[in-house]
């Protein structure tokens, strides 16, 4: 007779609470090699359209923002009641040893708990009322963000800060890598993240009349100057002796010759950046540190009237990090937005 294939291990179920079940993971459980790979791999994440989300924080928020959980791998029972019930029932709850979490854990002190979710969509979001209520016509868009940790960092900033979106153009790395979200803590589920833009639809998830600005003053034709934001967010410069006259902006890097060919990049004024430059709506381009601003990030400026932005620094000091570079101009933009909508209706304080 024909052997029959071997069975998997008979699951163990528990109750953790009345209507509440969970399974204890047996040995071969294939749904524990998968927490490896999607944290590892953007193909499998954006194939199979799931993310990991680890500890107690960035899963209680996932959840209460309406994402949608798959398998919660946990190592006891306390940590499944600390968690929305209603939200957790979906998915399929799996208990685990600590020292397989550990395994799979790159934190140095795991708390435990693991979450497989559906990838977010910003359109189906549920945003905590406190942002919502807070939120304002002020946008941020990532250009060549590659680094995880500045670009969590970023995105913490822009919730921070109040922002309406954020966009992140394909030069950026994936928001759902562990390294990002862990730097974000918790802003993915703050503020709506639309990621992987090419440059010809970013105007299309951008409010009608907005005006585009750019942290961005490496521009090798003026005399030395110090700054701010270089190519996207770190050489040093000098700022500009007259920053309100118009200066052309970088000349186009070797890399983004064969994209955009022998076209002249569009001339941008360019002015400190706490001077007024807000309008409403306005979106702010923060570059990478290694890549920099890309052409259509300044070809988008000019054609909405838009400024580079100059964060002056002393003389022979290296140019700002990309993270604190947009934290500066964010909050500046919030309290120019602000202090606008104070003049106007009195209703706001200036902070």
């Amino acid at each position: 007779p024909r052997e029959r294939p071997p069975q998997p291990p008979a699951v163990e179920r528990s109750a953790a609470a009345p209507g509440l079940w969970y399974e204890k993971a047996a040995t071969g459980d294939r749904r524990l090699g998968k927490v490896v790979t999607i944290a590892k791999s953007k193909k499998f994440r954006d194939n199979h359209g799931k993310v990991l989300l680890e500890g107690y924080r960035l899963i209680k928020d996932a959840l209460e923002a309406g994402a949608v959980p798959q398998t919660i791998f946990f190592s006891t029972v306390g940590h499944l009641k600390l968690l929305p019930e209603a939200e957790i029932k979906r998915a399929s709850l799996v208990k685990v040893k600590f020292e397989d979490i550990k395994t799979w854990s790159d934190l140095i002190t795991p708390q435990g708990l693991l979450g497989i979710f559906s990838k977010p969509d910003p359109a189906k979001m549920s945003y905590p009322a406190a942002h919502l209520t807070s939120s304002l016509p002020l946008l941020l868009i990532c250009d060549n963000i590659r680094d995880p940790g500045n670009l969590g960092t970023i995105l913490r900033s822009a919730a921070g800060a109040g922002c309406e979106k954020v966009l992140l153009t394909k030069g950026c790395v994936d928001p759902w890598e562990p390294k990002v979200l862990r730097a974000g803590m918790g802003a993915h589920f703050r503020v709506p993240i639309v990621a992987n833009l090419d440059w010809e639809s970013v105007p299309t998830n951008l409010p009608d009349g907005i005006q585009v600005c750019v942290a961005d003053n490496n521009d090798p034709g003026a005399p030395a100057r110090t700054t701010l934001v270089p190519r996207g967010a770190g050489r040093a410069g000098s700022a500009p002796d007259s920053p309100k006259a118009p200066v052309k902006s970088s000349p186009k890097a070797p890399e983004h010759e064969d994209e955009e060919g022998a076209a002249g990049i569009p001339e941008l004024a360019s002015q400190y950046y706490y001077e007024d430059w807000v309008q409403t709506p306005v979106a702010v381009v923060i570059g990478g540190e290694t890549h920099g601003l890309s052409p259509a990030a300044l070809q988008l400026a000019a054609s909405t009237g838009g400024r580079r932005l100059v964060i002056p620094v002393v003389p022979g000091m290296d140019s700002l990090n990309s993270a604190i570079a947009a934290g500066i101009v964010l909050f500046e933009g919030k309290r120019q937005l602000l202090w606008r909508h104070k003049l106007e209706d009195g209703r706001h304080k200036l902070p």
